[in-house]
């Protein structure tokens, strides 16, 4: 059975004008409903109404994402290390994706680390200590080595796909490919419908895609209809920083990519343009997987490469996450006027390259990461309140860097593996 390789010409770039388009739409329409219908001292049923249905709206769209993604990561998965044929390249390819994530998850915390400290966005806050114990309303999940346990080892394959545990269902898949590739013909009838299963899940891919406008436009349009676009006044130097900072992060990635890629990096950029608009729109990285599989393969990217590499991308690889978690724990630090020596700094960049890859798929990740590591510098945590308003905005372009450094580690390490057309 011979794979058939993903080219269609013009549909994704007006694709992406339209979810574009749907961003600055969903800007102008909640900015009016926030404007005629949010400025009273009690909430607006109507606009609660309102925001409940964009919503929705949203809801819909990302359960249909999350839809596709375990039979897309299991196919991909088990067909690419069926097809690689052996154990010791599917080792390899693990290593360099391993050391490039963790080379990269460095590089965020760091920069991160350096720009807050040379720009200071909490020290004008001044904010009092807060009572002990304040609420923050995030649900009471601990980093630790058990859990990080629990999100690598599935107990159950149904359950992990049910969950969406994205390492679990790599784990569980890697074995199977193996097994695969071990029995080699008495598995090629599965392996072939396996293939076929993944061709499938990229036309569902697509058709899902058509509805992309329609959720963007309600995720953005509910986010300013609730805050108003005051609310970017108001927290705009952190916002704006936090910004400056994901773009230098973007460019230092993306020159470390054009080492390896040359000029073909250029084209990169152009393929990964939608994917990265949607996880923007959205904030949600995960929206924009199946997308993101897809544009890979066009790029040129191995699918065997891309099967394994964007799975463990999603669970190691989140380069905007990073770069948040220390902006926002150095930030409720300075708005609190607590002291934090460099030694302690380096240690607390330390704390968040492990345990941030303890709670993938939970609900709000980055900010329990971030609450757990507040409290291990005495640090109050009800200061994440203060990021709770804005979260979203910032949730929105760290999953679009989310994006961004994936597509280059799948990239690069296709190159590396000789594997790029």
């Amino acid at each position: 059975m011979t794979t058939q390789t993903h080219h269609t010409p013009s549909p994704p770039n007006r694709q992406t004008l339209y979810v574009a388009i749907a961003l600055v739409l969903g800007v102008i329409v909640g900015e009016l409903l926030n404007f005629t219908l949010g400025n009273t001292a009690t909430p607006n049923p109507l606009l609660t109404q309102i925001i409940s249905i964009f919503t929705v709206l949203t809801d819909i769209f990302l359960r249909l994402v999350k839809m596709i993604i375990a039979p897309l990561v299991v196919s991909t998965l088990v067909v690419g290390m069926a097809k690689m044929g052996d154990t010791q390249t599917v080792g390899r390819i693990g290593i360099k994706a391993l050391l490039w994530f963790f080379s990269a998850s460095l590089l965020s915390l760091l920069l991160g680390m350096l720009l807050v400290n040379l720009l200071a966005p909490g020290s004008s806050l001044h904010m009092d200590l807060p009572t002990v114990g304040a609420v923050t309303g995030l649900p009471d999940v601990k980093p630790s080595l058990g859990n990080f346990a629990a999100h690598i080892f599935p107990k159950s394959i149904v359950e992990a796909m049910a969950n969406n545990e994205i390492l679990q269902i790599v784990v569980f898949s890697m074995f199977f490919g193996v097994a695969c590739a071990s029995l080699g013909e008495l598995a090629t009838p599965l392996v072939h419908t396996l293939d076929s299963l993944t061709h499938i899940m990229l036309k569902i891919t697509s058709h899902v895609m058509h509805t992309a406008p329609i959720a963007v436009f309600s995720a953005i349009a509910a986010v300013i209809a609730k805050n108003g676009l005051s609310i970017l006044s108001s927290y705009g130097k952190f916002i704006g920083e936090f910004y400056l900072g994901l773009f230098l992060l973007c460019t230092l990635l993306g020159c470390i990519g054009a080492l390896f890629l040359g000029r073909k990096i250029f084209s990169l950029l152009r393929h990964i343009r939608e994917p990265m608009l949607l996880a923007f729109g959205t904030a949600s990285s995960e929206s924009a997987y199946p997308k993101l599989l897809q544009q890979l393969e066009r790029f040129g990217c191995d699918e065997k490469v891309c099967g394994l590499v964007l799975p463990l991308g999603y669970s190691f690889n989140l380069d905007g996450s990073m770069m948040y978690m220390t902006f926002a724990v150095l930030f409720i630090a300075q708005a609190y006027g607590i002291e934090m020596p460099l030694g302690d700094q380096l240690i607390m960049l330390l704390v968040l390259l492990f345990t941030s890859k303890g709670v993938a798929g939970v609900p709000r990740a980055s900010l329990i990461v971030i609450s757990a590591t507040l409290s291990m510098f005495h640090i109050p945590e009800a200061g994440l309140l203060l990021l709770l308003g804005i979260d979203q905005i910032l949730d929105m372009g760290r999953s679009a860097t989310n994006v961004y450094g994936n597509s280059i580690a799948a990239a690069v390490i296709s190159k590396w593996e000789k594997a790029l057309r």
